[in-house]
């Protein structure tokens, strides 16, 4: 077995670089801020630049690059892109026996090298510089060039670049899978996915749709939950970037007449980006959909999802509680994965242990056990569910209580002392007790177990940077029920457009719920089987606020528009 590779602050010990307390002091340092121990080192004045690079290079077996000193030439410049260069902080340096060497300031991360040459399709290895010198390289060799999906586009069109091999009858059902590699492996090909990818990312998009039509093959990509159309590349292209794709994600690229699922897994700047992708056959070919999961973008706070004072209190003592079920409700992509990361974030401790079971597994939660559903093998929410129970858990998630059986266990999980969170997907918190009766859940088992209900959407936040007072009229306020006298004194708040938000006046997204807390009177009406309305309206009378009403208070703050909450809360119930 290899030997194990000694830190860096101990190969400085060692080397009488630092002493032992100059170590400690950079540790603590490290603990409190986070970022690199030796860029640490080097900010506190204990080492030099160049005795990082040494050292580091000594730790990795990379050679230094010594950046200034270096006349990179335009073939090697162009095996990376000025996005990919950007994005990952690296410089090419050199070719050798068909091998790139890129400069990188942080040689300990090999996922760099991994993703690049996924990206580059060759055999990459990495030299040692630091992040100054690879800054001052990129804006000397690159400039102010950001190459971007429209720049490779109009290339294509004009001629400058093509690309080779295509196939001639895209309708039939099997290729030939040496030449579906070729075109998956065309430089063309790779660089528009890649630049594809990056703006994506770069923009915070949820997901990203290549979609083949008749005529025209769309690529769409989803912000703050609405679809926005890139430039449409040629149709031609459909098979190829499908099938560049599906390279990239281990699928059978062969395989066209069925679904399938595959995943790719990214570290883009120091992130980690992990790609879901299905694939759909349909009349001209197949959709794709990535769906897009940053890591390193995810709120995972209370504090953050948009619970207001009042709400945020509830919430935490809800959470507090040693047994019960707490469910929370809406549509796919309303935030209920977030609002329950959060809440097990603020619960998980040593003292407990928490299991999830989920489908799939959307981000890692330091110390807390998850369990990835896989229903091919029959390892379902209830059978997994049932497992849980025996591994001695204090709290547990299920990803989505889809069927009784799955209501049942947790139910049961809930009555033997466990505090369970799910979802189900309900308009609003009080169809979800209509709901588990539909399902025949007996209504004893729903008032002994069931503690609270959180309603949720997610609505646009007005873009910062371009908010600007104005009057709304009244079609306007129309559309959430309210007329002009109803408004008096109010202020309202719009985003006019600008770069940082791409011209669309919003920039991310918060939350707006409503909590039906299970109380006594409320447990009455469910043991008589009320109706949906009737649950609703005593909640109401008791404190809760709706969803329409919640989204309102943020419409009074500044923090959204009219139009944001009444699109989200178009058929729920008032």
């Amino acid at each position: 077995m290899p030997s194990k590779k000694k830190p860096i602050g101990q190969l400085l010990l060692e080397k009488g670089l630092i002493t032992p307390e100059q170590l400690e002091h950079a540790l603590n340092e490290q603990q409190k801020s986070g970022g690199l121990l030796g860029r640490i080192l080097v900010d506190l004045g204990f080492v030099t630049e160049a005795d990082i690079l040494s050292t580091l290079g000594a730790q990795t077996g990379m050679p230094a690059a010594n950046l200034p000193e270096i006349d990179i030439s335009s073939e090697v410049l162009e095996k990376v892109s000025a996005p990919i260069a950007k994005v990952y902080k690296i410089i090419p340096v050199k070719i050798e026996e068909n091998i790139l060497y890129i400069a990188m300031s942080d040689p300990l991360n090999v996922n760099v090298l991994d993703d690049l040459r996924f990206m580059l399709e060759c055999e990459v290895r990495g030299m040692v510089s630091n992040e100054k010198e690879i800054e001052e390289a990129i804006v000397k060799y690159y400039g102010e060039k950001t190459e971007t999906v429209q720049d490779v586009l109009k290339e294509m069109e004009t001629g400058a670049i093509e690309i080779k091999g295509s196939i001639e009858d895209e309708d039939e059902d099997v290729h030939d899978v040496a030449t579906l590699q070729e075109l998956a492996h065309q430089v063309p090909v790779v660089k528009l996915l890649n630049l594809v990818l990056i703006q994506a990312i770069k923009d915070k998009a949820s997901d990203l749709h290549f979609e083949p039509f008749e005529d025209q093959f769309k690529i769409r990509y989803r912000v703050d939950g609405m679809l926005y159309e890139m430039i449409p590349p040629p149709r031609h292209l459909a098979l190829a970037v499908t099938s560049r794709i599906k390279v990239m994600a281990g699928m059978d690229i062969a395989e066209r007449r069925l679904p399938q699922d595959g995943r790719i897994q990214l570290n883009m700047g120091g992130r980690e980006v992990d790609l879901r992708i299905s694939t759909l056959p349909t009349t001209y070919g197949e959709s794709v959909v990535i769906r897009i999961l940053d890591r390193g973008a995810v709120m995972l706070s209370l504090e953050q999802v948009g619970l207001l004072d009042e709400d945020l209190r509830i919430l935490r003592d809800l959470i507090k509680k040693p047994n019960g079920i707490i469910l929370v409700t809406g549509p796919t992509g309303c935030g209920k994965t977030t609002t329950l990361y959060s809440a097990l974030g603020e619960i998980n401790s040593p003292e407990d242990k928490i299991i999830t079971t989920e489908d799939p597994v959307e981000y890692n939660l330091a110390g807390i056990i998850q369990v990835q559903i896989r229903s091919h093998i029959g390892l379902t929410f209830s059978k997994c569910l049932r497992s849980i129970l025996r591994q001695d858990p204090d709290k547990i998630l299920v990803g989505e209580i889809r069927d009784l059986e799955t209501a049942e266990m947790s139910i049961q999980a809930s009555l033997t002392g466990h505090l369970v969170l799910s979802t189900l997907h309900t308009n609003d918190a009080a169809s979800t007790i209509v709901r588990l009766i539909d399902m025949d859940i007996e209504p004893f088992l729903i008032t002994s177990t069931l503690e609270a209900i959180i309603a949720q959407r997610l609505v646009r936040k007005i873009c910062s940077s371009c908010k600007e007072e104005y009057s709304p009229d009244a079609r306007e306020l129309s559309l959430i029920g309210l007329k002009p006298e109803d408004v008096e004194g109010k202020k309202f708040y719009m985003g006019k457009g600008c770069e940082i938000c791409n011209g669309i006046g919003y920039k991310g997204r918060i939350g707006i719920f409503e909590i039906l807390v299970v109380n006594d009177e409320i447990r009455t009406l469910v043991v008589n089987k009320a109706t949906a309305g009737d649950l609703r309206k005593k909640s109401h009378e008791k404190g809760m606020s709706m969803l329409r009403e919640d989204g309102l208070k943020k419409v009074w703050m500044g923090i959204t528009t009219i139009e944001e909450v009444a699109r989200e809360t178009q058929g729920v119930e008032i």
